[in-house]
């Protein structure tokens, strides 16, 4: 057995097992050592109820006190039951579980391990795990529990199984890293960090061997940037790119002027696509800041001197918004363009079409998502494609755009605040024009950082901002120590509010396991004002455009990054109403407290990316969610600066001294990198 040994292969898992391992990308056996845990159960001695704390999930040890009662409600049976020890009781509750009624009717000493949570009554353990007889608890306390990605029909249990035989079968001895580098940078081995970061002995373990396959995964996305930077640096510009006045008339036309930076970052567009070489830059700029009227003067300027440009945006609700919107601005300033919007949801029948279109240079701005770098769409003259929240993109996807054309040029937005030490390696293969200034109409959102005890009147707050015919947004964490995910949280926390606030309002969710067509489903009918509060995960911190949401609230906020909050926070203030962000701690943390203050004092995401940078450390790896930027596996760019650092010098050595690592890379880059 192999890394290239296919994952049915292990003992267990058949076909239908196999399949479901397929979903979640895992085909091999190299596969599944690099499907990491998301997180861990770290069981701990029980404590006191008395001693409970809002906010942490912790462990109880005592005796049922009374009976167990069950909600009539079919749709949402809530099982319930108190649980004492000598300092006081607490209640449990499930939700939708009936059948635990058996299970604990019979009384006797008793286990719990839950979220603890603050309702009108108290504290309440939510969703615990049941440990009956209480001493098969002795079994796990104090170790750390993997916890994986999973999918429906696939257990933890089962995972776990499946990669403790991979571990144990492989021969894992054979590193990969040139042992210069790994005494240089005092990293593990690659035995120890696979074993240590599917099954930690202890939290040293774990960081240890997260250091090093962090440091590897940035390593080797960092060599696919100079790569990509060594192959643009040699592209010759053959187009024919002049100024044109209808880019002028479309300036004279706008309701607005633009603002000193985001003049600045359209002249150095200019300069690039009559430069030498092909451009390839990234425009970075906050929430509202105006890069997609950039973007746009860039594509009506190549489309003007005769060629396509196209735009991909990471979900269709973005795409058809960007389609709407610059359709809109073309036909105001009387400027003839055929712009096409191209998706994956779309008809066999209407895709051919637009293909069609495409191919013949009928269609000369394309606007639409993953489905632009599909093998079947053959461009006529492609001189510019955009990708917008580069983040969502890895650089493969960019370079198959790039492809799609001959040596286009490339222009990247993105919203994500980096600070500027960090872009430049992330980006380094592109030229970076910052757009710092915000629009002098927008009004600044006004934000607030309170405790779980402010959650009534934040409710009272958002039903007279429905009133007045607004919309709000609930952002909910996903459950990290519950193998029901995300689901669960938001579905249960959507049903609890629209009991909350009433039949007159629509409340619904978003969440991540659902299918895309669903999703932006969703999100069309919360664009349509059919809904007005949407209780979602992350997955709305990219791709909806609301002007007329003018709430934030975010659930545990403490279990976030500065910089994801900002984010998230984004999805408000787009429109000409005042705008507010309530960020609801579960903690009462001081340093917590302190953190999230940063955001209640400032709208300025390179501030704020600035001090998420000073403020994360390794003491946060177990207690704030990633930022999920770059879609790296294991890495964060704010957590793991000083190991990014550390990557990017790494690679100029191995440039210099070990081209022979970068062609192993490049023969396995199929098994052995995330973003490649």
């Amino acid at each position: 057995m192999n890394e290239r040994t296919g994952i049915g292969e292990l003992k267990g898992i058949g076909e239908k097992t196999e399949k479901l391992f397929h979903r979640l990308g895992v085909y091999t056996v190299g596969d599944l050592l690099r499907h990491y845990p998301r997180g861990y159960d770290i069981y701990e001695a029980p404590v006191p109820i008395d001693d409970l704390t809002e906010g942490r999930i912790q462990t109880v040890s005592g005796l049922l006190s009374g009976a167990v009662q069950v909600s009539p409600n079919r749709k949402m049976p809530v099982t319930t039951v108190k649980v004492k020890d000598a300092s006081g009781t607490i209640k449990a509750i499930w939700f939708r579980m009936p059948f635990l009624r058996s299970t604990l009717a019979a009384g006797g000493p008793i286990i719990l391990r839950g979220h603890v949570v603050r309702r009108k009554d108290g504290l309440i353990l939510e969703h615990p795990e049941i440990f009956y007889p209480a001493d098969s608890y002795q079994q796990k306390m104090g170790t750390l529990q993997p916890q994986y990605p999973l999918t429906t029909g696939l257990s933890n249990n089962l995972t776990v199984k499946a990669v403790r035989q991979a571990v144990e079968q492989l021969n894992l001895t054979t590193d990969r890293l040139p042992e210069e580098l790994r005494m240089k940078y005092e990293l593990a081995e690659y035995n120890y960090a696979i074993r240590g970061i599917h099954f930690p002995e202890d939290k040293e373990v774990y960081c240890r061997a997260r250091e090093r396959l962090v440091f590897e995964e940035f390593l080797e996305f960092i060599l696919s940037i100079r790569k990509l930077k060594e192959n643009n640096e040699r592209m010759k510009n053959d187009f024919d790119i002049m100024p044109r006045k209808e880019t002028d008339r479309l300036l004279r036309s706008l309701p607005y002027e633009l603002t000193g930076a985001q003049m600045r970052v359209w002249k150095e567009i200019m300069q690039d696509m009559q430069g030498e070489y092909v451009m390839s830059r990234l425009v970075q700029g906050d929430v509202g800041s105006g890069k997609t009227i950039v973007a746009a003067l860039a594509l009506l300027t190549v489309v003007m001197n005769g060629y396509q440009g196209a735009m991909m945006a990471p979900t269709e609700v973005l795409a058809k918004q960007h389609f709407e919107s610059l359709t809109e601005l073309f036909d105001t300033c009387h400027i003839s363009i055929k712009t096409e919007l191209l998706t994956g949801s779309m008809k066999a029948k209407e895709k051919r079409e637009a293909y069609a279109r495409i191919a013949s240079g009928e269609s000369q701005i394309i606007l639409g998502t993953h489905a632009l770098i599909q093998d079947k769409v053959d461009y006529h003259n492609l001189a510019l494609v955009v990708t917008d929240e580069q983040h969502r993109f890895g650089v493969r996807q960019r370079e198959i755009f790039a492809e799609k054309g001959t040596n286009p040029h490339i222009l990247v937005m993105s919203a994500t605040p980096i600070p500027r030490t960090l872009a430049i390696i992330l980006y380094g293969d592109l030229d970076i024009s910052i757009i710092d200034e915000l629009p002098s109409n927008r009004l600044p959102i006004k934000n607030c950082v309170v405790d779980t005890g402010y959650r009534d009147t934040a409710y009272r707050f958002i039903k007279n901002q429905i009133i007045e015919g607004r919309q709000c947004y609930i952002v909910c964490p996903m459950v990290e120590e519950s193998e029901h995910l995300e689901v669960e949280n938001v579905t249960d926390y959507a049903v609890m509010l629209q009991h909350e606030l009433g039949n007159t309002i629509k409340v619904d969710y978003l969440h991540g396991k659902m299918k895309q067509s669903e999703k932006d489903e969703i999100m069309n009918r919360f664009a349509a004002n059919e809904i007005q509060v949407l209780v979602s995960t992350t997955v709305i911190e990219v791709g909806i455009n609301v002007p007329n949401a003018t709430v934030m609230m975010v659930e545990n906020a403490e279990r976030f990054g500065l910089a994801q909050l900002h984010q998230l926070r984004g999805r408000v203030g787009r429109g000409k109403y005042q705008s507010y962000c309530i960020f609801m701690s579960g903690s009462k943390s001081k340093d917590t407290k302190k953190r999230l203050e940063i955001l209640n004092n400032t709208n300025d995401g390179f501030k704020i990316a600035s001090e998420d940078l000073k403020l994360r450390g390794p003491g946060d790896l177990f207690g704030i969610r990633q930022s999920g930027l770059m879609d790296f596996k294991l890495g964060d760019i704010y957590q793991d600066a000083k190991l990014l650092q550390y990557a990017s010098e790494a690679a100029e050595w191995i440039m210099t001294n070990h081209q022979d690592w970068i062609q192993d890379l490049e023969k396995n880059e199929k098994n052995t990198s995330v973003i490649l």
